[in-house]
């Protein structure tokens, strides 16, 4: 029972860490502008696509851990 309890919570640590990312993808996003006056919009852009890509995988990782 206590294994399947560990399970569930680092599941739930996954997910929130995921929109943790994402939350950062966010703040890159609000700098999106600022890159695009100076140049740099396609590094942010690319930053920005790892972000969520990286944060929708922690999502659907902790999701199927907690649904074992």
């Amino acid at each position: 029972m206590a294994d399947a309890e560990e399970r569930r919570e680092a599941g739930a640590s996954l997910m929130f860490a995921g929109l943790a990312v994402w939350v950062v993808g966010l703040l890159v996003l609000f700098f999106l502008p600022a890159a695009m006056r100076i140049g740099y919009q396609g590094r942010f852009a690319a930053i920005l696509a790892v972000l969520g890509v990286l944060g929708a995988a922690l999502m659907v990782r902790g999701w199927w851990m907690r649904r074992e």
